[in-house]
């Protein structure tokens, strides 16, 4: 009879602690809408004209790129005055 005691308190411990840590750990509501990614701007690049958004830009003397090597060939065909 002690045993099955035991066995029956370590059981009911056990669903206590796995229905405790289950409410620490909420899951998103399924119901509620996900926030859209903000929109950015699009920026041509100055040397070829790809389109990409303004946090990816590199800036330049003569306008934004969309790498360095494009900044640089474009700043070598285009000296400053």
């Amino acid at each position: 009879m002690k045993f099955a005691l035991l066995i029956f308190s370590v059981l009911a411990l056990v669903w206590l602690l796995r229905a405790a840590s289950r409410r620490r750990v909420r899951p998103p509501d399924p119901g509620a809408p996900a926030k859209p990614p903000q929109a950015q701007a699009m920026l041509a690049c100055s040397h070829c004209g790809v389109l990409m958004p303004r946090d990816e830009a590199l800036p330049g003397r003569g306008g934004v790129f969309c790498g360095a090597e494009h900044r640089d060939s474009f700043e070598r065909s285009h000296p400053s005055p």
